[in-house]
């Protein structure tokens, strides 16, 4: 007889409020959980109960519809009932990557499903790849005594991190963005984990993100936010019919590219039949070297092109900050001038450059400078040039330009790619795409180093007008000249006062880079751009005119045009490569598996089995249905999976009554193992280790809405033939959701973990499963008959 174990208590959560639809989960590698407080709020919280954050959409009018831990605990993806999934980084509160999977008015996500697949192809050649870092390649002994290489070259040369010899991006100020991105790259933590090298090791992993909705589609994405495409699945039908489903469930292997997806009817809240449906991701078997240096650099340039955008407005912010106030005091001093009637149409700049050159004020000038700007409306002035100009000359040199030298080495591996294939079919995009994309961002490159030359000059010619101004404020003041006055006055440097208040003062040459643009001639640049020729040559016949001081409403040295058309070109190559894997992912032939009564509780795992001359894919069914909830259903469904594609099913089924104890929920662990949450009559709660791979498990042949017959055991029978564990909780605690987690040494030594969620949805707890409780020898089914 197995003796049982007594699970070890790790913690214990009083959630409030309530939990919206029980949605909670476990982190797989450390300790932190996230979960729906109420239907509008997102709570991620630690073992000791401390939230950690609260998360809500629209002023709290979305709700949360589903929550999934990537495998390695760095994302938490959520979907909201607004129809997008936004992922939040393990190091950050904040959303870092946003994804719009379907319009909130016609359909919601229902479900969202994290898988990681093994890509490269292993020969049997004697080199291993070493991931040697970049320094160590130059010194490293690759052919010691005449032995082979240890290091493979090509490879490592293939995912040399060239970026992280740059500086690193700044963070930008907390103020001045817009949009969904606002805050995600303001602070330090968060750029260094969205923008942390590629590791050489990672390339041999691909992470699918599968999320459905309840209409049937099917959102791929890959490497975290590279989108590969939106699907449609329908069952094989007569013409005129239309079944809509939903995804209620995802499994994968990392040794196979083939997922399998688990449908219901849409709208079934409580379904008597599921579809198992193979979906083939064939670009992931095909081209494993190319799919991970594509998807890691494009995902970089995807993120390095939002941080651009915000680096955008931020300029135009800071720009328009050192405008306002200064514009606002000459605009109420011409308006003054004019209405005096004396002047003609003379301006505030025109009186101020008299002022200079001859020393005599015009009285309404003198009176304006005394009385109404005084010292305190010039220190507002001062403080608001100087800063905004300072703080314009911080963002393009530590921001704007950093970015578009690591676009640039980003660009130049993709065009590497590019030229080696030839062929637009394989990779999406072309070698003139990409060349067209680099000149933009050349032209980017000019505009940005034209603006902090612009800035530099325009600042140090303002503190030349500035000490002028706040002198002629003090001299005009003053009843009498003093010595002082005349010291001050000697070391002035009028050249540059002129200089600014004739070229900066009223009209600023950043306005050539900064200023806001009409759709019009956004529009018309667009079309003039794509009339042929470098774009680099119209910005330089444009700065030209510029420069001559002719008149010139050109769009081409534009930060707002460079930069939107920089994003279009680059989203047309992200479709284009999208576009070529999404021509690779194709459905395999349903499997349904249909019960006569309406199915509780179900989980779905996958399991590959290596041979000569192909792969083979078992995926494992379990589920409980609420007539007969002592009965556990395993079916396992067999399939070969031949260059990525997989053939045709067959299906077995084991079934099993445990007694009369009740089946409160289900779970697989390890792949090997299937955990079932077990209340027996008058008995301590139990979790029953159920090995549902062994052949003692008497599989037989199953085909959709056969009749089951199930093996009985009684409650002994159950608590001596698989290995069981007690759950110590108190009487009134009724669990109603179970989730299972494996143990993890990512960030210290965490033991495989169950975590129960209570009737209430407001009591959880987790946990510790014993290390040898999973490693049992369990007796043989076969006495069962016996």
């Amino acid at each position: 007889m197995a003796e049982p174990i007594e699970l070890t208590l790790l913690s214990k959560s009083r959630l409030d409020p309530r939990l919206h639809n029980g949605l909670v989960t476990y982190n797989p590698s450390i300790e932190l959980f996230a979960g729906a407080a109420g239907s509008k709020t997102l709570h991620i919280w630690r073992s000791n109960g401390q939230v950690v954050t609260k998360n809500s959409q629209r002023g709290e009018r979305d709700s949360v519809e589903a929550l999934r831990w990537k495998s390695d605990g760095q994302f938490l993806a959520v979907g909201w009932s607004d129809g997008v999934v936004r992922l939040m980084g393990l190091e950050t509160n904040k959303a870092v990557h946003q994804m719009p999977i379907c319009e909130p008015d016609k359909s919601r996500i229902t479900c969202i499903g994290w898988g990681r697949n093994n890509a490269r192809k292993h020969t049997n050649s004697t080199s291993a790849s070493s991931s040697t870092p970049q320094g160590d390649l130059v010194s490293h002994d690759l052919f010691r005594s005449g032995s082979k290489a240890i290091v493979d070259l090509p490879r490592e040369l293939t995912f040399l991190e060239i970026e992280t010899a740059l500086p690193k991006l700044g963070p930008l100020p907390a103020s001045g963005g817009s949009g969904d991105d606002s805050f995600v790259f303001t602070t330090r933590a968060s750029l260094e984990f969205l923008f942390q090298p590629f590791a050489p090791h990672d390339s041999d992993k691909v992470d699918v993100m599968i999320v459905g909705t309840n209409d049937g589609q099917i959102h791929v994405s890959i490497y975290d936010s590279f989108v590969i495409g939106t699907f449609r699945y329908a069952l094989p039908q007569a013409p005129g019919s239309n079944i809509e489903l939903q995804l209620c469930h995802h499994a994968s292997h990392p040794n196979l590219s083939t997922h399998m997806l688990m449908f219901k009817l849409s709208g079934d809240a409580k379904p008597a039949t599921i579809y198992l449906v193979p979906m083939d991701l064939t670009f992931i078997h095909s081209s494993p070297e190319n799919l991970s240096l594509l998807a890691s650099k494009t995902t970089t340039l995807q993120k390095l092109l939002r941080y651009i955008k915000q680096v955008q407005m931020h300029m135009v912010h800071e720009w328009q900050s050192v405008q306002e106030l200064p514009t606002r005091f000459l605009n109420s001093m011409n308006e003054t001038l004019r209405e005096s009637g004396r002047y003609g149409d003379m301006t505030i700049g025109q009186a101020m450059y008299h002022s200079v050159v001859t020393g005599h004020t015009f009285p309404e000038v003198h009176e304006w400078l005394v009385d109404q700007l005084a010292e305190r409306g010039h220190k507002r002035w001062d403080k608001a040039v100087v800063s905004g100009l300072q703080a314009l000359r911080g963002l393009i040199h530590e921001n704007f330009l950093p970015a578009l030298e690591r676009i640039g080495i980003i660009l130049s591996r993709l065009l590497g790619i590019a030229r080696f294939h030839e062929s637009k079919t394989e990779t999406g995009f072309t070698s003139a795409q990409i060349t067209r994309v680099m000149d933009i961002v050349s032209c980017l490159m000019l505009v940005g180093n034209k603006i902090l030359l612009v800035v530099m000059e325009e600042l140090e010619l303002f503190q030349a007008f500035s000490v002028w101004l706040r002198h002629e404020i003090d001299r005009l003041a003053s009843p009498s000249t003093t010595d002082e006055l005349s010291e001050r006055e000697a070391t002035m440097e009028h050249g540059k006062i002129l200089d600014y208040i004739q070229n900066h003062m009223l009209v600023s040459p950043l306005r050539h880079h900064l200023r806001g643009i009409p759709a019009d001639d956004l529009e018309t640049g667009r079309q003039q751009a794509e009339g042929g020729g470098s774009l680099l040559e119209l910005l330089n016949k444009q700065t030209k005119k510029q420069e001559a001081g002719q008149p010139d409403e050109g769009v081409f040295s534009q930060v707002e045009f460079l930069c939107g058309y920089l994003r279009g070109k680059a989203d047309a190559i992200f479709e284009g490569i999208a576009e070529a894997e999404k021509r690779s992912v194709r459905f395999g032939q349903p499997t349904a598996l249909r019960l006569k009564t309406t199915i509780n509780k179900f989980d779905v795992t996958m399991s590959s089995q290596s041979r000569s001359d192909a792969s083979r894919a078992v995926t494992y069914t379990a589920l409980t249905t609420e007539m007969k909830g002592h009965t556990v259903c395993v079916f396992r469904t067999t399939m070969d999976v031949l260059n990525g594609i997989s053939g045709s099913v067959t299906s077995k089924v084991s079934c099993m009554v445990l007694g009369d104890g009740s089946v409160l929920d289900l779970k697989f662990l390890h792949g090997d193992s299937l955990l079932v949450l077990w209340a027996p009559k008058d008995q301590p709660l139990r979790i029953i280790r159920i090995p549902h791979k062994t052949d003692d498990m008497l599989y037989r042949p199953y085909n959709s809405g056969d009749d089951m017959d199930p093996h009985v055991l009684t409650n002994e029978q159950v608590t001596s033939l698989f290995p069981n564990m007690i759950v110590p909780c108190e009487p009134n605690f009724v669990p109603v959701e179970m989730e299972v987690k494996q143990a993890s040494s990512e960030r210290g030594k965490i033991p495989p973990r169950v975590c129960l969620l209570g009737s209430d949805l407001q009591t959880y707890k987790v946990f510790a499963l014993p290390h040898g409780a999973c490693d049992e020898v369990v007796k043989s089914q076969s006495e069962t008959a016996q």
